[in-house]
Parts: C-alpha cells; sequence; structure tokens
C-alpha cells in the first residue's frame, strides 16, 4: 500500500533512530494504518497496537509501516484516562487502501457518531479493510460489517454488545482474523494482533524481534481466551467452582478425580458439571486439562525438562496422550514447540 503523507513536524517519524536493529531484505512498499479514534477511547490499546508499527521500522531502519490518526473532524480525542490525543486529519482525508482500525472503549456501542459511523460504512464498501480495537467492534457491528463474521471485543463489554446486538456472537478469544477483518479485546492483544500482522508480512524471525523489544516474549503464537477459568470464576463469585478450580491448581501433578473434586466443594458431580457448563461454558474435565497443558507448556518454555518429565509434571502418564492434547489446545506437539524454542535461544 502506499500513501502521499509526508513526514512534518506534525507526525512522528516514520524510522526512527534505535540501538539495536534487524535488517530486513526486499522490504515491500510502506503498508498504512489508519487509526480512528473515538470519544474516551482506551488509550492503552491504541499505543499497544501502534507501537509494534514504530518498532518494526527501528529494527529494520526501513519504512515498513505507516499510519495515520484520525478523528471525525480532525480535533484532538480524549481517551479513557482523560488525556486528550492530537490526531494527524480528519476522516475526510482517509484514502482507501489504509486499513482502518477503529478505537474505541467503555460505552463503546454509542461511540461512533452518525458521521462517523458513515465514513467507516463507505470505507468499507469501496473496498477499505476494517478492524477494530478493544470496542472498536461495536462501531463495526452498528455499520453492518460483522454479520457472518468471526470477531472479539474486550470481555468487560461483551455482555451489553450482546445486549445491543443480539445476532451478533463476539468470541472470547485475545484477538480474531476473519478473512480482512481483525479485531482484539485490547491492551497486549492489540499487541499480539499487530505482530501477527508483522510475521506475515516479513516472517516469524523478524515478529519475534519486534515482540522482544515490546517486552511481550518470544512466543508469537495465538494465545488462547482473554480470561483465565479461574478469573471467570472469580468474577462469577460462585464460592463452589472456586472450590474446585483451587484444587485443580494446586492437584497437577498428580489429578483428582472428579468425584474427589465435588467432596472438596461439597456438591455432587452432576452439580459440578451443570455449574461449570453454565460459567465457563465447558466440562470441568476439559478445564482440568487446559491446566495442566498450560502448566506444561510454561514448563517446556521455561525449563530443561524432557518432554516425559514434563508429562508426568503435568499429570499425563502417556506421553502419547499428551503429546495429543497438547497438539489439540496449541497446534503443533510438545517436541516441536519445545524445538522452536530451543532454536531462537
Amino acid at each position: 500500500m502506499g500513501s502521499s503523507v509526508e513526514k512534518s513536524p506534525a507526525r512522528p517519524d516514520l524510522v526512527p533512530a534505535g540501538a539495536f536493529s534487524y535488517p530486513v531484505k526486499d522490504a515491500k512498499e510502506t503498508r498504512w494504518f489508519g487509526f480512528l479514534l473515538l470519544p474516551h477511547f482506551t488509550l492503552l490499546a491504541f499505543s499497544a497496537a501502534l507501537d509494534p508499527l514504530r518498532i518494526a521500522n527501528q529494527l529494520a531502519q526501513k519504512p515498513l509501516y505507516g499510519w495515520m490518526v484520525y478523528s471525525e473532524g480532525g480535533a484532538p480525542v480524549s481517551s479513557s484516562s482523560g488525556i486528550d490525543i492530537g490526531v494527524h486529519a480528519s476522516l475526510e482525508a482517509l484514502k482507501p487502501d489504509t486499513y482502518l482500525f477503529v478505537c474505541s472503549g467503555n460505552n463503546g456501542t454509542n461511540a461512533a457518531s452518525d458521521a462517523a459511523l458513515g465514513s467507516v460504512r463507505r470505507h468499507a464498501r469501496f473496498g477499505g479493510k476494517v478492524g477494530g480495537i478493544c470496542t472498536g467492534a461495536a462501531t463495526l457491528a452498528r455499520a453492518g460489517l460483522l454479520a457472518g463474521k468471526r470477531f472479539t471485543l474486550h470481555w468487560e463489554n461483551q455482555p451489553g454488545f450482546h445486549e445491543a446486538f443480539p445476532k451478533l456472537s463476539p468470541t472470547p478469544q485475545r484477538f480474531e482474523r476473519d478473512g480482512d477483518l481483525l479485531t482484539c479485546g485490547g491492551g497486549t492483544a492489540a499487541t499480539e494482533m499487530m505482530i501477527s500482522l508483522i510475521a506475515e508480512d516479513y516472517g516469524k524471525d523478524f515478529a519475534i524481534a519486534v515482540s522482544d523489544m515490546c517486552l511481550n516474549g518470544s512466543d508469537i503464537s495465538i494465545r488462547n481466551e482473554q480470561r483465565s477459568s479461574i478469573a471467570k470464576a472469580i468474577s462469577s463469585r460462585n464460592p463452589r467452582v472456586l472450590a474446585v478450580l483451587r484444587a485443580m491448581y494446586d492437584n497437577i501433578e498428580a489429578p483428582l478425580t472428579l468425584d474427589e473434586l465435588a467432596k472438596h466443594a461439597g456438591i455432587s458431580r452432576r452439580q459440578i458439571e451443570r455449574q461449570f457448563k453454565q460459567l465457563l461454558g465447558e466440562a470441568p474435565a476439559q478445564t482440568y486439562r487446559n491446566i495442566r497443558l498450560d502448566r506444561a507448556r510454561t514448563l517446556l518454555m521455561e525449563t530443561n525438562m524432557s518432554v516425559m518429565e514434563v508429562a508426568m509434571a503435568a499429570g499425563f502418564n502417556s506421553d502419547n496422550v499428551f503429546s495429543r492434547h497438547f497438539k489439540a489446545r496449541y497446534n503443533e506437539t510438545p517436541y516441536g514447540h519445545r524445538g522452536r524454542n530451543s532454536a531462537r535461544t
């Protein structure tokens, strides 16, 4: 993607200096992104999406990416933290070849004015690509751009979104991609989403270098849900489910049976199964297995334990069973995961 936008004192240097570099051969034409800031947008999510682009340019010492920040009329926009952020232009200056991300925060369903909504809709109608950061998907829903699409937004705002758009169902994932549509729940998920784009453009090794500069770690694989099972249970204030989850986390190497877990919580096995299904959307056995797999993945990354030792530490007596479940959850075998991470160190 190209653009006639030139550097000026009003916009950041697209190729900042830095002590560390990562040369990129065969750099493509500068790819341009736009960020539409809506009133009370989340500053963290916006900056978390923008800075990986700046870091990519710094590492490559080439303008791999360009960015423009927009508001409806070109005036500064107040973030949810009360800090006003200046923009480069109004939406009238938006070019068709710019990938536009809508950035909003709480009350994202009503953040966009009718005029801003119309601009987003026109951009998509004439071939422009769009995405949503934090609650930006709510504006895309109002614009009629999410029907039949897989998307997400911040978990805190999903219940209200369901009420406003009962026919649309966001996923619990940290970020989603459906064709050209990109959405994320905000925060570090915005960084992960942009790094996934950088990996597509310039390969995993370069994306890992960008991720390391963001202090985001070298694991750029797609992470799972925005909230852990324990976080969901805490917010539910369900003491029995919490008791079961605590027992699961406390008994990873020697897993308890469902009957033993029920005894910990003082309820029947059938009640556990029903409450986990209602609250977490999955059977307790699946939750327990995922907790153990998450522990195994951490051990593979952070220790020199053999795969079999990791399997036993995570409560799997069979290497084959462990490998099968690990691949189903992370889309790679534990041996492949260990080899990939060893190659980076």
